[in-house]
């Protein structure tokens, strides 16, 4: 009965994709960089499932895969700027047709200016839904460490949208995969 229950880790790294290229999409702020990012994750983790422990989170391993190689990658590509006037990424996205309270490209605009580790925070415990411990095991810090940047990055973006202090800036997990839906559609 026992190993039923633990699927190869090899057949779930499909369910793990879409939130894979959301965290992906919130570290590039770059479509076909997270693509890349998505890529270069998956391949390290096939090359080194051996390491992987079956009854742990997978999904878990796998974002601290994707953000090890992401920074793996900015150390590398340092003295490189891209995008320098966001023209590109502006051109990869869309206000979405939801029925939130805020702007997405207002949204948009304030997150891609928080700090990459607010953001990471906001997006590991906000949108991908994981609690403090796992995103502090997933980035190597104190639980303390990342309520703190989660706490600091929603503050930042309310006051970068001019919203209540009292007020949560974060939008939800279905307006997310809403616009990672249609910005995904456009590309295909």
């Amino acid at each position: 009965m026992a190993d039923q229950t633990h699927r190869d880790p090899r057949e779930e790294l499909v369910e793990h994709l879409g939130a894979l290229r959301a965290f992906a999409m919130s570290l590039t702020r770059n479509s076909a960089a997270a693509d890349d990012l998505v890529q270069d994750t998956i391949e390290k983790a096939w090359k080194n499932m051996d390491k992987f422990q079956p009854g742990t989170n997978l999904r878990a391993w796998l974002f601290t895969i994707q953000r090890n190689a992401f920074y793996s990658i900015r150390r590398k590509a340092k003295r490189e700027v891209a995008d320098v006037d966001g023209a590109m990424a502006a051109s990869l996205s869309e206000r979405p047709a939801h029925d939130g309270r805020l702007a997405m490209n207002d949204f948009r605009k304030a997150f891609e200016q928080l700090p990459d580790e607010q953001r990471e925070a906001l997006m590991l415990v906000g949108a991908s839904g994981f609690a403090y411990e796992e995103a502090a095991e997933m980035c190597g810090v104190a639980v303390g460490t990342i309520k703190s940047r989660a706490n600091r990055g929603r503050r930042r973006l309310a006051e970068l949208m001019g919203l209540d202090p009292n007020e949560d800036p974060v939008i939800g997990d279905t307006t997310n995969d809403s616009v990672m839906s249609a910005s995904q559609s456009r590309q295909g």
